[in-house]
């Protein structure tokens, strides 16, 4: 089978994953959009030369070129990824020190696509070895490397730490009826609070 065929393969699978698990919390138009720019010719292309099976072509195209333009055009149109929230801090006048880059608060729906895509690729790429611990170890072993608002990243890890100890169809039920009719609180400290207490 070439290595076409099987990249389309691995990025519809994913595809469908997400859209299964968008359609079970009500995200029903990002769940039919997501990620519809890896079949553009900027990235199926590269997703078809550095396709490797077991991890995504874009790390496999850093690898060889110290950078991925698949990702770096990929990041800039699909709001499910932190990356595409990263902007210029300002200043505020609250006296603290800003200027650098950082992650800005996503709107919770995008966060949501953003835990419902991790646990996919989890599912995608660890396949029989998958367990519902996978995406949150995923998480904690890149997330010293994250540009990401404080808030997002609390709610993210919730939601990841819910699924590691509550499986699936809880997570799931709690992201559709709580979490995307605003029952929970968006911030550091309260979500914190929450995660240490699942």
């Amino acid at each position: 089978m070439s290595k076409a065929w099987k990249h389309f393969c691995t990025i519809t699978r994913h595809k469908n994953l997400v859209l299964v698990g968008c359609f079970k919390v009500g995200l029903y138009k990002q769940g039919l959009l997501h990620d519809l720019s890896k079949y553009s010719p900027t990235e199926f292309l590269v997703g078809c030369r550095y396709y490797k099976g077991y991890m995504s072509p874009n790390n496999a195209e850093r690898k060889d070129k110290g950078y991925s333009t698949a990702w770096l055009h990929h990041k800039g149109r699909n709001k499910h990824h932190l990356e595409y929230w990263i902007d210029y801090d300002v200043d505020t006048g609250d006296g603290k020190e800003h200027g650098g880059m950082t992650g800005m608060k996503m709107p919770i729906r995008y966060v949501v696509e953003m835990f419902i895509d991790r646990v996919s690729a989890s599912k995608n790429y660890q396949k029989e070895k998958y367990t519902d611990q996978s995406p949150y170890q995923y998480f904690l072993k890149g997330k010293k490397n994250y540009i990401i608002h404080e808030d997002t990243e609390a709610l993210l890890g919730y939601l990841l730490t819910m699924l590691a100890k509550r499986g699936e169809k809880t997570t799931y039920a709690f992201v559709k009826n709580e979490v995307l009719k605003g029952k929970v609180p968006y911030n550091k400290e309260e979500l914190e609070q929450r995660t240490r207490a699942l």
